[in-house]
């Protein structure tokens, strides 16, 4: 190799190395939790994403002469479900027949509660979760006895325990009706795609939690939950659920699945939602076999969301966020239709002093939720 080559050859191998460097800074960058916020308005806070919602809410307030005109939407639901209902209160108006078995625990002894498990037939794993909460505040899979000892012992408000339901879909259906119509309407189906990392022979879990975006927000919650695991490599193509429960605010991927609404569908809902009194606006979490079998109305219902409630699918990662705007801003115009309507009919909204006392109440309960690990969670998230 001549003078000529030799040189030749440095520089290409310079300009390799050059760029190997640039493109591994870029990929870091762009991996960056602050860089995957900014490009991805799923992540942005949330008086961000709901400021064109603000501002509609002040006009529609305007028109209704009441900023609480949403509290008229679900006149069946303990505080429309918009804010401090109880679990317990709307779970009782579900047929029992579409839900898991469930109880509530309020001031039991352990015994107690261990003896209600049984008789319900209850088995682990199960779920637990406070009556009033919000965003999967305090929810936790228990998975045996000793743990659930020890959720027991570290809550300190009164909790459901409900049947863990099995299946490989959950999801979260949105639906409405107006007052006096005889038929409501689907407007939304978001599938919940869990947390999971898949092993690569050589990494431990906390350096694959590293090194997935998503997994990263919840990094410090996850290093607690699976600290036995934490610096542990896992396997080749071994696959580790980090988290079972599903909330965006927790790991959970939201996926936009609107395509499977359909008629058969539509009435499957309807006709539950039908039978719900005084419930017209809301989302259902639910787990099911397969949409075929929702279609059949084979599903288990794991709670029912009022005024508060979202149309999750516009949480899919790469949704566009003006066409999010869209779908948020028609859901609380709906909302203002049913609430005005039910107005109408004779149902009153909350006064300042009413409104008042409920949020204090449901900040109050929050607060006494106590030092669960999952508690971690909403403080990095937010």
């Amino acid at each position: 190799m001549n003078q000529t080559q030799i040189l030749i050859h440095s520089k290409t191998f310079n300009k390799r190395e050059n760029f190997s460097f640039w493109s591994s800074i870029q990929t870091k960058i762009l991996q960056s939790t602050f860089v995957v916020k900014l490009l991805n308005w799923v992540y942005w806070d949330f008086n961000v994403v709901y400021a064109s919602v603000g501002i509609l809410h002040i006009w529609q307030s305007i028109k209704a002469r009441s900023f609480f005109y949403f509290s008229a939407s679900n006149p069946g639901l303990e505080n429309a479900g918009f804010i401090g209902e109880r679990k317990s209160s709307i779970m009782e108006l579900i047929p029992a027949k579409v839900q898991p078995k469930w109880f509530l625990v309020d001031g039991n002894a352990f015994d107690e509660v261990m003896q209600k498990v049984v008789k319900n037939g209850i088995t682990f794993p199960l779920i637990a979760k406070p009556n009033i909460g919000e965003r999967g505040k305090g929810v936790a899979k228990i998975n045996d006895e000793k743990e659930l000892f020890d959720y027991f012992q570290r809550i300190h408000v009164p909790f459901l325990i409900q049947g863990f339901v099995e299946g490989p879909l959950e999801l979260g259906i949105f639906y409405y009706r107006l007052p006096g119509e005889s038929k409501g309407k689907v407007s939304s189906i978001v599938a919940k795609k869990f947390l999971e990392i898949k092993g690569d022979g050589l990494s431990t879990l906390a350096e694959l939690v590293e090194a997935n975006p998503r997994a990263r927000f919840v990094q410090s919650f996850l290093s607690k939950k699976h600290a036995h695991l934490w610096f542990e490599v896992l396997k080749r193509g071994e696959r580790i659920r980090l988290e079972d429960i599903g909330n965006h605010c927790r790991g959970t991927t939201f996926i936009n699945d609107n395509e499977h609404i359909s008629p058969k569908l539509e009435k499957v809902i309807d006709e539950l939602s039908q039978q719900i009194p005084g419930f017209y606006f809301g989302r259902y979490d639910l787990r099911t076999t397969s949409f075929e079998a929702l279609e059949k109305g084979e599903f288990q219902i794991l709670e029912l969301n009022g005024a508060g409630a979202e149309p999750a699918h516009i949480y899919q990662p790469g949704f566009s966020f003006l066409e999010g705007q869209k779908v948020l801003l028609h859901h609380w115009k709906v909302l203002f239709e049913i609430s005005m309507a039910n107005k109408a009919n004779g149902e009153i909204f909350w006064d300042m002093k009413a409104a008042v006392k409920i949020k204090k109440a449901h900040k109050q309960m929050l607060g006494r939720i106590g030092s669960l690990v999952v508690n971690d969670l909403e403080e990095k998230t937010k």
